[in-house]
């Protein structure tokens, strides 16, 4: 029971009996009307909107971080690339289901579907953010303690960062969501 559903022909209330015939009146199941897709969940529009700023800012740090040649002598901005890459990755592929789930006008409400997304948003995100702390303090080593912005790509490291706080920023609603719908089964 628990399979996804097409919303294209929704429960038709109008056609079912209101009342049993007399003496029958156990033998019909209570109805039970869907839950409505709230707005942020798996297939929905925002999904898919969160899906796009995720991809895009963990892209973008992704991309910064690689033009600087400094990046392979710290380790904390070569974690900040495989994270954010993880993240662009795992963004892209789930905001292709969103697509598809868009398009056929299926509902993601699946609980396997999403244990999958709650998993992998709360795996990615602990990630990036993981990543983006420890980016911003050898950032803030470099800029301030060592005063050496003038040797290193100090905006660079600075931007990669900033990019990465704001992919993991908006990664978490889509955790919150798929964790919220999970434990609400």
């Amino acid at each position: 029971m628990s399979r996804s559903h097409p919303s294209i022909y929704p429960v038709d209330l109008a056609a079912a009996p209101s009342t049993p015939p007399p003496g029958e009146e156990n033998i019909y199941p209570p109805m039970r009307l869907r839950m409505k897709d709230i707005q942020g969940m798996p297939g929905t529009s925002i999904s898919l909107v969160l899906r796009a700023f995720q991809f895009v800012f963990a892209a973008i740090s992704l991309a910064v971080m690689a033009s600087t040649s400094d990046f392979p002598s710290v380790t904390a901005f070569r974690y900040l690339v495989a994270a954010v890459s993880l993240q662009t990755l795992w963004s892209l592929s789930v905001g292709i289901v969103d697509i598809y789930a868009l398009l056929v006008k299926r509902c993601l409400r699946n609980s396997r579907v999403v244990a999958l997304f709650t998993m992998g948003d709360g795996i990615t995100s602990t990630l990036t953010f993981a990543a983006a702390c420890a980016s911003a303090g050898i950032t803030v080593l470099i800029s301030n303690d060592f005063n050496s912005c003038a040797q290193n790509h100090c905006t660079r490291f600075e931007t990669a960062t900033a990019m990465a706080f704001m992919s993991w920023f908006v990664v978490s609603p889509s955790f919150f969501l798929n964790f919220w719908s999970l434990a609400s089964r």
